[in-house]
């Protein structure tokens, strides 16, 4: 059950009249005053065209593939009831493969050949980074993108919102709550050589400055990066009992493993959402590794709310697989495009739709987790919630940490 206050002031576009001539007849009455309807791109009679460039079949299809099934579950189903204000929605999805080049191929042809109205759920910091401008610039919003750069909002834009939680915030919530909370003394990093890992980095930094307090350790690496004896040791050297973690899949599980099988214990390793997936918790070493997240993973066996338990069982009847993180990513995404195409009314424009996303002020997701909105406040989720393996599973410990 969704509870939704929207404080929403329409806002339409002007000049999209012919103008109001007044010509009096020999009866002395008015000419009626005639009016056209400006073209929307992406907006028809009967249908309404949003984008998205995602990876299908790259490295990080894993979210790709499940976020792009969870948002066509829920457009399939607003489609379904009977569009927005008569409209359906018409989803196009290019695969990128996680490569930039592709990226502003396919959003050239998503804009200037399939005429979309707004993005929605784009996936990658580089990629929304490397096509936002051609994106505003033909006047098409950047809705909910897959990546929790604070670049997706910063610095503040109109057409820019989103529902994630920022990796620079996750990581200044982490060292408050872990030095306040945990009793952690000596704070180390270890991070990608990258505009990411340099983010979480910056996070970290800013956090202990305003507590007062030093960074103990630091080490940086490449993205492709496989040996971690050489970083262990100097993070080891440190004294470190707590290390925020840069980091993502792969080079995650690397250093969980290396520390593990150096014996290096006492030590509260935490990540975020870029380094959060069950290959993680599969793994012997990320047992105990903690991650901070804006939603928590399902399992199967989970208690559910009925409404989650219908998503559920209609997603794997669908897809035939069960709905991991980047479903529900996907699908809340999906149902705030929604919420704001139909608060934005029958005569849609852009503007109406950016006033509408700014009026969802109060949302709760079928889930359990609130995001909201404003004219000042473009990004949605500002509570992060902290998660660690326990048993090969992740198992959520708190949900509303913020700094």
């Amino acid at each position: 059950m969704k509870f939704l206050s929207v404080a929403l002031a329409f806002v339409l576009l002007g000049g999209c009249g012919s103008g109001s001539e007044q010509a009096a007849d020999p009866a002395g009455k008015e000419e009626t005053t005639e009016q056209t309807t400006a073209y929307v791109r992406g907006v028809t009679d009967d249908e309404i065209v949003l984008g998205n460039h995602t990876d299908l079949s790259g490295p990080v299809a894993i979210w790709g593939v499940g976020a792009t099934n969870g948002a066509r579950l829920r457009f399939d189903r607003a489609n379904d009831e009977g569009g927005i204000h008569g409209r359906k929605i018409r989803f196009i999805v290019e695969d990128t493969q996680y490569q930039v080049p592709r990226s502003i191929q396919a959003v050239n042809k998503l804009i200037n050949r399939d005429e979309i109205f707004a993005m929605v759920l784009g996936l990658g910091t580089p990629m929304n980074n490397a096509l936002m401008t051609q994106q505003f610039d033909a006047n098409v919003p950047n809705l909910f993108p897959i990546s929790g750069a604070r670049s997706m909002v910063e610095p503040r834009h109109p057409m820019k919102f989103t529902q994630r939680g920022i990796y620079y915030d996750e990581m200044r919530a982490a060292v408050k709550y872990f030095i306040e909370e945990k009793g952690k003394k000596a704070v180390c990093a270890i991070y990608q050589d990258t505009d990411y890992g340099q983010e979480i980095l910056e996070g970290v930094e800013d956090q202990l400055e305003s507590m007062g307090l030093p960074l103990a350790g630091v080490s940086a690496h490449k993205p492709t990066e496989s040996e971690f004896t050489a970083a262990i040791l100097r993070l080891r050297k440190a004294d470190c009992d707590l290390v925020l973690m840069g980091t993502v899949h792969r080079d995650t599980i690397l250093v969980l493993e290396t520390a593990r099988k150096m014996g290096w214990e006492g030590v509260a390793w935490v990540g975020n959402n870029a380094a959060y997936g069950q290959v993680i918790a599969d793994q012997e070493s990320g047992e105990g590794y903690y991650a901070f997240v804006h939603i928590a993973k399902l399992y199967a066996d989970d208690e559910m709310s009925p409404e989650v338990r219908s998503w559920w069982d209609d997603y794997v009847a669908r897809y035939d697989v069960e709905p991991d993180l980047p479903a529900m990513e996907g699908y809340r995404g999906a149902d705030l495009a929604v919420i704001a195409l139909e608060a934005a009314g029958r005569d849609l424009t852009v503007d109406s739709l950016l006033a509408a996303v700014e009026g969802i002020t109060e949302y709760h997701d079928i889930f359990g987790y609130s995001v909201s909105f404003s004219a000042t406040k473009h990004s949605g989720a500002t509570e992060s919630v902290l998660s660690q393996v326990q048993d090969g599973r992740w198992v959520k410990l708190e949900q509303s940490i913020s700094y």
